[in-house]
């Protein structure tokens, strides 16, 4: 089984979309998904400095965005009219966060069009609840979990996102963060991340009533591959139970760790990691051994990456890559 994954927020990077206007029909989607986004998603793929699409509400459709031109070009071969999902057997799908949208996009549960209405929600909801008081995260890399995890409750914050592979994130106010920074626990490097707020903790609270309005009027449909969620890693049966759970997952931990787990179980023995990639291929790399990680950063990796796509979708029987 071949997993296709989607980022979250802080995996963006000034110009990362620059060479994907080079891919026919790219520059046409973005230019659609723009209106339907109210961000000018060319522009802040490939010109836009770091500061401005740190700003949640042009962060969070950026990404969705990439992700979604990106596996449009992966799957092209596969594909009726550029609609997705790809179907197939041996495919399965998860986003991390945000990411989660273009995941559902992906499984065929909501259309392209609809998940960047959407993102354009939640990027908006959870801006302003971001400006209500100054938060942030900061990631916890290594150290004993159970003594990273008690550093964050005394502290105040949040366990954010359990990622796995020795990185869970904190979140809260400043204050928080500061003292938490004075005082890390032993064994850890602490890493502040480029996001605006305190992502998936109860300060996102006010913008789950946001997300869950605009939700209601999104028609769903089942998922036709595999899809994971963040709550707790299940593989989700139904559309309306998919919607349910990324609404108010704005506002609780995302549990990459459970997800990835989920894939082991599963028997995934590749993923690939659509751009702004890097960041869940190397948690894959260091988390699911003998599972090939794939980082489709630009369009020159999508031959690569065509190529594993087919070799695993097409085997009959599973296998681990060495």
């Amino acid at each position: 089984m071949l997993v296709i994954t989607a980022p979250g927020q802080g995996a963006q990077a000034p110009g990362f979309l620059s060479p994907w206007l080079d891919v026919p029909g790219v520059a046409t989607r973005l230019g659609a998904w723009s209106e339907l986004a109210g961000v000018d998603l060319i522009r802040s793929g490939t010109t836009a400095g770091a500061d401005e699409i740190k700003d949640t509400a042009v962060a969070q459709p950026l990404l969705v965005a990439a992700a979604l031109a990106a596996a449009e070009a992966l799957l092209a071969e596969t594909l009726a009219d550029s609609a997705l999902p790809a179907t197939g057997a041996g495919l399965a799908t998860a986003g991390h966060s945000v990411g989660e949208l273009a995941a559902g996009a992906i499984a065929g549960v909501l259309s392209p069009a609809d998940a960047l209405r959407l993102v354009a929600v939640r990027g908006q909801a959870m801006a302003a609840a971001a400006a209500a008081r100054p938060t942030g995260m900061t990631a916890v890399l290594g150290g004993d979990e159970a003594t990273v995890l008690a550093a964050i409750e005394a502290h105040g914050l949040t366990p954010a996102n359990v990622n796995g592979a020795g990185q869970i994130v904190a979140a809260g106010t400043q204050e928080q963060l500061g003292a938490f920074a004075a005082d890390p626990p032993a064994g850890a490097r602490l890493r502040p991340l480029s996001v605006a707020g305190a992502f998936h903790t109860e300060h996102m609270a006010p913008a789950v009533a946001a997300l869950r309005a605009a939700a209601g009027a999104v028609t769903v449909s089942d998922p036709r591959i595999a899809l994971l969620s963040n709550r707790d890693g299940a593989v989700v049966a139904t559309g309306a139970d998919w919607l349910d759970r990324i609404v108010g997952q704005v506002a609780a931990p995302v549990r990459w760790d459970a997800c990835m787990r989920t894939m082991a179980d599963h028997g995934v023995t590749a993923l690939i990691e659509l751009p702004p990639a890097g960041t869940l291929a190397g948690l894959a790399r260091r988390s699911l051994p003998g599972v090939t990680a794939h980082a489709l950063k630009t369009p020159d990796d999508l031959e690569a990456a065509r190529k594993l796509l087919a070799e695993v979708t097409s085997s009959p029987t599973p296998r681990r890559h060495a």
